[in-house]
């Protein structure tokens, strides 16, 4: 809640600062303001280390008595996903309306667009990750928001068996957001739900049994 009390006061007052695309429009209009590296932020009392995408320490512009910030480095202060629709000219904070499926740029050996395993349950979703690897392993993956999202709704199903010590973790931070003991055979397709806001990349993970196959259909599984 303070999180969002912080976000709402200051989004008044952000400078956008999301790449050379948005420095495109027509109609910029030049202004005189003032570099003042003695302003502070704190996010829920502590102290907040503002950084450029570059990792540059970041002074706030004064003009006319406000205080602007590059909406990146706050963003990432608040653990807040912040994405630049350049067709639409808008900056985009937290969760989007639209989902964007993980099949986009999805990246691993058990990948298959094969109809005999991308099929659950008479169902064919196109892309899947289907892990049928024999003798009990470990089963793995990774993907890669880059900050673009708030939340990961994954789909998954374990088959013939289950699925065990479930687990999706930051893995630059080496943070675990979300871990389940058991996905149950018996219960199907489940949808994991996991906030992601400021994330790079995640490694998720499992347990899995020689009679276990796990079922991850890339296309109803997605970013927002």
């Amino acid at each position: 809640m303070k999180k969002k009390a912080f976000a709402a006061i200051i989004g008044v007052s952000m400078l956008a600062s999301m790449g050379t695309g948005a420095f495109a429009a027509t109609k910029l209009q030049e202004i005189k303001a003032f570099l003042n590296p003695e302003i502070k932020v704190q996010v829920d009392g502590t102290y907040a280390d503002l950084r450029d995408v570059n990792g540059n320490a970041i002074a706030p512009i004064v003009y006319q008595g406000a205080n602007y910030f590059p909406i990146r480095a706050v963003s990432d202060a608040l653990d807040v996903a912040v994405d630049y629709d350049e067709a639409t000219k808008t900056i985009i904070l937290g969760e989007k309306v639209d989902g964007t499926s993980i099949a986009k740029g999805f990246d691993d050996m058990y990948h298959t667009k094969d109809p005999v395993q991308t099929t659950y349950k008479g169902k064919d979703y196109k892309e899947a990750f289907y892990d049928n690897a024999s003798g009990n392993r470990n089963v793995s993956f990774m993907l890669y928001p880059d900050k673009n999202y708030q939340t990961l709704y994954l789909q998954i199903a374990a088959v013939g068996g289950d699925l065990t010590d479930f687990t999706i973790k930051d893995s630059e931070n080496d943070i675990i957001l979300k871990a389940e003991n058991v996905i149950k055979s018996e219960n199907g397709l489940v949808t994991v739900k996991v906030d992601i806001g400021g994330v790079e990349e995640l490694y998720i993970y499992g347990s899995a049994t020689k009679d276990t196959a796990v079922f991850i259909p890339l296309t109803t599984s997605y970013y927002k």
